[in-house]
């Protein structure tokens, strides 16, 4: 096994997503799987456990780019501005 001089290069996953975005994403992914995406968000935003998310479309993973308290913030500020609709 012999090591190259050649410089590897790491390109960084853009992490710039907003909690609207991820959110949307994530129920998508999880409707196109079968799954009941409002419980499995739930069940994870209630638990902290990532297996309530799919791995399809990297869901899980995009899911924990934010703390939960970061998605259930945006969760209430879209719930209080459709009520106020």
């Amino acid at each position: 096994m012999s090591v190259s001089d050649e410089t590897m290069v790491f390109n960084k996953v853009d992490e710039t997503l907003t909690a609207a975005e991820v959110l949307d994403s994530v129920y998508h992914s999880l409707q196109e799987k079968g799954y009941n995406p409002i419980n499995q968000i739930a069940g994870y935003l209630i638990s902290g456990d990532p297996t309530y998310i799919t791995n399809y479309n990297n869901a899980r993973s995009t899911i924990r780019l934010l703390e939960r308290d970061e998605l259930i913030e945006e969760l209430v500020r879209e719930y209080v501005k459709a009520k106020r609709l």
